[in-house]
Protein backbone atom coordinates (compact mmCIF):
# COMPACT_ATOMS: atom_id res chain seq x y z
CA UNK A 1 0.00 0.00 0.00
CA UNK A 2 1.44 3.33 -1.07
CA UNK A 3 1.52 6.03 1.57
CA UNK A 4 1.50 9.73 0.94
CA UNK A 5 4.45 11.60 2.42
CA UNK A 6 3.56 14.92 4.00
CA UNK A 7 6.42 17.38 3.79
CA UNK A 8 7.73 19.22 6.86
CA UNK A 9 6.77 22.46 5.11
CA UNK A 10 3.11 21.40 5.19
CA UNK A 11 3.35 20.53 8.88
CA UNK A 12 4.91 23.92 9.63
CA UNK A 13 2.22 25.73 7.65
CA UNK A 14 -0.54 23.92 9.51
CA UNK A 15 1.23 24.57 12.82
CA UNK A 16 1.46 28.27 11.96
CA UNK A 17 -2.23 28.33 11.03
CA UNK A 18 -3.13 26.64 14.32
CA UNK A 19 -1.07 29.19 16.25
CA UNK A 20 -2.73 32.08 14.40
CA UNK A 21 -6.16 30.61 15.09
CA UNK A 22 -5.26 30.15 18.76
CA UNK A 23 -4.12 33.76 19.00
CA UNK A 24 -7.34 34.80 17.26
CA UNK A 25 -9.35 32.86 19.82
CA UNK A 26 -7.56 34.64 22.65
CA UNK A 27 -8.00 38.01 20.93
CA UNK A 28 -11.71 37.45 20.33
CA UNK A 29 -12.18 36.49 23.98
CA UNK A 30 -11.23 40.02 25.04
CA UNK A 31 -13.78 41.68 22.72
CA UNK A 32 -17.45 41.76 23.65
CA UNK A 33 -19.35 40.47 20.63
CA UNK A 34 -22.49 39.78 22.60
CA UNK A 35 -24.19 36.56 21.59
CA UNK A 36 -21.64 36.01 18.81
CA UNK A 37 -18.80 35.23 21.23
CA UNK A 38 -19.75 31.56 21.40
CA UNK A 39 -20.38 31.29 17.67
CA UNK A 40 -17.01 32.84 16.78
CA UNK A 41 -15.16 30.64 19.27
CA UNK A 42 -16.87 27.50 17.94
CA UNK A 43 -16.11 28.39 14.31
CA UNK A 44 -12.44 28.84 15.17
CA UNK A 45 -12.40 25.59 17.18
CA UNK A 46 -14.03 23.61 14.37
CA UNK A 47 -11.57 25.05 11.88
CA UNK A 48 -8.65 23.96 14.06
CA UNK A 49 -10.16 20.50 14.52
CA UNK A 50 -10.60 20.09 10.76
CA UNK A 51 -6.97 21.06 10.16
CA UNK A 52 -5.77 18.55 12.74
CA UNK A 53 -7.93 15.74 11.39
CA UNK A 54 -7.08 16.35 7.74
CA UNK A 55 -3.34 16.90 8.04
CA UNK A 56 -2.01 15.40 11.28
CA UNK A 57 -4.31 12.37 11.16
CA UNK A 58 -3.69 11.98 7.41
CA UNK A 59 -7.38 11.77 6.55
CA UNK A 60 -6.82 14.03 3.55
CA UNK A 61 -4.73 11.34 1.89
CA UNK A 62 -6.68 8.32 3.16
CA UNK A 63 -9.08 6.03 1.37
CA UNK A 64 -12.74 6.77 0.77
CA UNK A 65 -13.72 4.29 3.48
CA UNK A 66 -11.80 6.28 6.09
CA UNK A 67 -13.59 9.46 5.01
CA UNK A 68 -16.95 7.69 5.27
CA UNK A 69 -16.13 6.50 8.79
CA UNK A 70 -15.08 10.03 9.81
CA UNK A 71 -18.28 11.42 8.29
CA UNK A 72 -20.35 8.85 10.15
CA UNK A 73 -18.66 9.81 13.40
CA UNK A 74 -19.38 13.49 12.80
CA UNK A 75 -23.03 12.72 11.97
CA UNK A 76 -23.33 10.66 15.16
CA UNK A 77 -21.83 13.50 17.21
CA UNK A 78 -24.27 15.99 15.68
CA UNK A 79 -27.17 13.65 16.43
CA UNK A 80 -26.10 13.32 20.07
CA UNK A 81 -25.73 17.10 20.39
CA UNK A 82 -29.15 17.64 18.83
CA UNK A 83 -30.80 15.15 21.18
CA UNK A 84 -29.07 16.69 24.19
CA UNK A 85 -30.13 20.19 23.15
CA UNK A 86 -33.71 19.05 22.57
CA UNK A 87 -33.80 17.78 26.14
CA UNK A 88 -32.10 20.85 27.57
CA UNK A 89 -34.26 23.35 25.70
CA UNK A 90 -37.51 21.72 26.84
CA UNK A 91 -36.67 22.17 30.52
CA UNK A 92 -37.61 25.86 30.58
CA UNK A 93 -40.90 25.15 32.35
CA UNK A 94 -39.05 24.31 35.59
CA UNK A 95 -37.76 27.86 35.97
CA UNK A 96 -41.28 29.25 35.60
CA UNK A 97 -42.65 27.07 38.40
CA UNK A 98 -39.74 27.92 40.71
CA UNK A 99 -38.24 24.44 41.04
Amino acid sequence: MAQHIVTPKTYLQVFAALMVLTATTVGVAFIDWGALNTVIALVIAVTKAILVVLIFMHVRYSSQLTRIVIGGGVCWLLLLIALTLSDYLTRGWQAVMGW
